[in-house]
């Protein structure tokens, strides 16, 4: 499993809960973070890299892109070139938020190299019941989460400011798509209304996995507990510090790892201007 950051120790702990008995590597890129802003090539370049090194190094039997803005840009990639199966996070939060809606207006935030993807937008489309998306990017929100503000007045500033085409559209629910926003669940509330729900990919994700090793027959079989594995391209320490706050839980070890920058990649299925109602 990788994030660019933290973010991803939400499908982490979903997943640990959901099933325990199986091992887990799991990557944070904090030396290149945030993806959000970064060219969707490079974040594919990036996510090819990472994906094949778990593949190569620790032989993982299945790979979770627990990183929105990494899903947009290689998803079908990693699927196409990996030798095992890969998992995103973006169409369990489709499905997990279409189940959630009662009138069908459901709001989309991630960074803004998510929604210019138009990764949620082209999973949306393929529902089988028609959605009203609106689609907001919200540039700064992985900034405060991993400075461990995440209910600040200037982060309530910045999302009055971000989240009011949502807001203004008349959604009941609102996907957060980037796995760094369940941190700031309580400022987002607040802001958008208590009356709309949110939801996270995290646990529709941690199901999605389960799901795929069983058909596969790659479900562990023991009654041990599984190992956690963490690794860092950044500062193992700070790592250490944030994402055990984050996370809930202690890691152990974190293990350095480093990587030199590929050359971009064409990301997957890039749409120019598919910014949505709000580019941020």
């Amino acid at each position: 499993m990788f994030d660019s950051g933290f973010g991803g120790l939400t499908v982490a702990r979903a997943l640990i809960d959901l099933a325990p008995h199986e091992h887990l590597v799991y990557v944070g890129d904090t030396g290149r973070y945030p993806y959000g802003p970064r060219d969707l090539g490079q974040v594919a370049a990036f996510a090819m890299q990472i994906g094949r090194w778990l593949v190569d190094e620790h032989r993982v039997k299945l790979l979770v892109v627990a990183c929105n803005t990494a899903s947009a840009a290689a998803l079908h990639r990693l699927r196409r070139e990996l030798p095992v199966p890969v998992v995103g996070v973006i169409e369990p939060g489709v499905r997990a938020a279409a189940k959630a809606t009662g009138n069908r207006r459901v709001g989309v935030i991630g960074t803004v190299g998510t929604i210019r993807s138009g990764a949620y937008q082209r999973a949306i489309a393929t529902l089988p019941v028609p959605l009203q998306p609106t689609f907001a990017a919200c540039p700064g929100f992985v900034e405060f989460v991993e400075r461990g503000e995440s209910d600040s007045d200037q982060v309530v500033v910045l999302a009055e400011r971000l989240l009011a085409p949502v807001r203004e559209a008349g959604i009941d629910t609102l996907l957060l798509g980037c796995t760094h926003y369940p941190f700031l669940a309580r400022t987002i509330a607040d802001v958008v209304g208590r009356d709309v729900v949110l939801v996270s990919s995290a646990d529709e994700t941690a199901f999605e996995v389960r799901a795929v090793l069983q058909r596969n027959g790659l479900a562990r079989r023991s009654d041990q507990p599984g190992e956690l594995r963490v690794f860092s391209s950044g500062d193992t320490a700070w790592f250490r510090e944030v994402g055990e706050r984050l996370f809930g839980g202690r890691f152990g070890t974190v293990s350095a790892v480093c990587w030199s920058d590929p050359e971009p990649l064409t990301p997957d299925g890039e749409v120019p201007g598919a910014a949505g109602a709000a580019s941020g």
